[in-house]
């Protein structure tokens, strides 16, 4: 091979290296970075006294947040509390099959929380996340073993794990449809004087997640309709109503009302998150969903749809199973955190094969 074989070949290599170099430059460029933590330095999302979850200003906008555990059981409806409630989530506990809610509450001060009931891993990884104090009448041994190591600090009504809570809890009188694993409540300022007893910490650390201003009442369509097919008597659906820009929220083909005020339960916002779900042991009924938890999880991340101003939006969120304080990171088609109405956010976990159907009311 002579030299201007030799020039030629070295030239060629050089063009090659120099295109791969800017195509990796110029992709790397247009990649944003993420800090998945809620102690990012940014800063809180929201600016003034308002809820870090709902963007709602209230007294005790700073307050440390109380997330409660809740069944969906139909003997146990209607439940109380989850009207004051800054958020909501709903998953399954068992696989295709039955499902729970968690409620959390900032600025929200009901009377009664309740019925109460037993704690799982996943929802412990979401509490955590929004720096929560864990309410719960007792728990998966999965949970439970969690709990005993101290991981979040929690309030167990039942005495078996965790922070024992009971004589800040309490028994309602069985009737009607009521089981007596229905029973279980609590006094919500009993709560909070329960956590001032421990010695926990009462202001909020979390970063929480943006607002912005609701759309004007002729920007809002007519209506809409979103349906989501947990097995029944889990189901759901939401009806838009344009002129409070809420979703009516109806559960098993019932209203849903708090049992507090009978006051319909209509969220601002809704996001219903994708994620797989299997049972830990075959044949054993505790289920793991895929929500970015560090114990038992390989997948921390997908795809969802949110609703706000009676439309559709897609997106993805993301928890960083690395560290169990990250919070549920929301984000638009963009990339950007999602910016919600002022007032409270629905989250609904769903498996990948749940049907979920919006129609639009444009």
């Amino acid at each position: 091979m002579n030299k201007k074989q030799i020039g030629i070949i070295v030239l060629i290599v050089a063009i090659i290296a120099g295109g791969i170099f800017y195509f990796v430059k110029k992709q790397n460029k247009n990649v944003k970075q993420i800090q998945l933590s809620n102690d990012t330095p940014s800063g809180p999302a929201n600016v003034g006294d308002v809820s870090p979850i709902s963007g709602l200003a209230c007294e005790n906008w700073n307050r440390r947040a109380f997330a409660v555990m809740q069944p969906a059981d139909a003997t146990a409806r209607p439940a109380a509390g989850f009207y004051d409630a800054d958020m909501v989530f709903e998953m399954p506990v068992i696989t295709n099959s039955i499902t729970r809610l968690m409620a959390v509450y900032i600025c929200g001060n009901p009377d009664d929380v309740g019925s109460m009931r037993s704690a799982r891993h996943d929802y412990v990884a979401l509490a955590k996340g929004l720096d929560a104090i864990f309410v719960h009448w007792g728990g998966s041994h999965y949970a439970i073993d969690k709990l005993k190591e101290g991981v979040i600090d929690d309030m167990n009504c039942n005495n078996d794990g965790g922070k024992s809570a009971q004589q800040y809890c309490y028994r309602k009188a069985q009737t009607g449809t009521m089981k007596g694993d229905d029973t279980g409540y609590a006094k919500f300022a009993e709560l909070v004087k329960g956590a001032n007893a421990f010695g926990y910490r009462m202001t909020s650390q979390f970063s929480g997640y943006p607002h912005q201003d609701e759309a004007a009442l002729d920007q809002r369509p007519d209506g809409g309709h979103l349906r989501i097919a947990f097995a029944k008597p889990f189901d759901v659906s939401f009806d838009y109503d344009k002129n409070t820009n809420t979703y009516l929220r109806t559960w098993g083909g019932t209203a849903d009302t708090d049992r507090n005020n009978e006051k319909r339960l209509a969220p601002k916002n809704i996001v219903v998150v994708v994620a797989e779900s299997s049972q830990i042991v075959e044949g054993e009924q505790y289920n793991n969903v895929q929500i970015g938890d560090p114990w038992y999880d390989s997948s921390d991340s997908g795809t969802m749809t949110y609703y706000m101003n009676g439309k559709e939006y897609n997106g993805t969120w993301k928890k960083d199973k690395s560290k169990l304080d990250s919070k549920l990171f929301l984000y638009d088609q963009s990339g950007n955190e999602v910016k919600f109405v002022p007032g409270q956010i629905w989250v609904d976990v769903v498996e990948p094969t749940y049907g979920v159907r919006w129609t639009s009311g444009d």
